[in-house]
């Protein structure tokens, strides 16, 4: 699928993308893994899971996600399902850990705390996946802005993004005030509080 194609599976809802997975769409699948792949990888990373290893965690959700898939009952149900079984699998992936470092010192216990994710990192991962999903669903130009203004380490300077959009340096400001007012509505629009 190429980068079009992705970018029109991620304004599908995830019903639809559900829906074509189950039937086997490749495109469905590649617009989901597309849609749900910062959210997954997110996760471990948070949790100081080195990246390697996040990747293989990313690996095996996607596994499970692929298995499961077609007992999913309630598709707006899924990103709190992903939320759930990437955290059982860094779950997993620590008590893996502990398990190797007993061979060569005294065990830590598994705290109950251990188990979940905390209620607050569970609702912060929610909130990011939205913000994510907001920013998709933008115009490609208030996409480009937003990336480039808040998500690039280091911070681009105004002069930087003028010269990537091809545009004058002083309309990135009022630019920049748009697509935040876009971004906001969209926030508004998926229930964002």
């Amino acid at each position: 699928m190429d980068l079009k194609g992705r970018r029109d599976g991620l304004s599908w809802s995830d019903a639809r993308l559900v829906r074509g997975c189950v039937r086997g769409s490749e495109n469905a699948w590649a617009a989901l893994l597309e849609k749900y792949k910062n959210l997954i990888f997110s996760i471990p990373v948070r949790q100081g899971i080195p990246r390697d290893d996040a990747a293989d965690i990313f690996q095996r959700v996607c596994v499970l996600l692929l298995a499961e898939l077609k007992h999913l009952r309630q598709p707006a149900a899924l990103p709190m399902w992903l939320i759930r079984v990437t955290s059982h699998e860094c779950l997993r992936w620590h008590r893996q850990e502990r398990s190797r470092a007993s061979q060569y010192a005294e065990e830590t216990p598994l705290t109950p705390d251990d188990a979940l994710l905390p209620d607050e990192v569970v609702a912060r991962i929610k909130e990011e996946q939205m913000l994510r999903e907001a920013i998709e669903a933008l115009a490609p130009r208030c996409r480009e802005v937003i990336q480039m203004l808040f998500f690039e380490t280091p911070a681009r300077p105004y002069e930087d993004v003028a010269r990537s959009l091809g545009l004058a340096t002083g309309s990135i400001a009022f630019i920049r005030g748009r697509c935040l007012t876009r971004l906001r509505r969209q926030l508004e629009k998926m229930g964002f509080r």
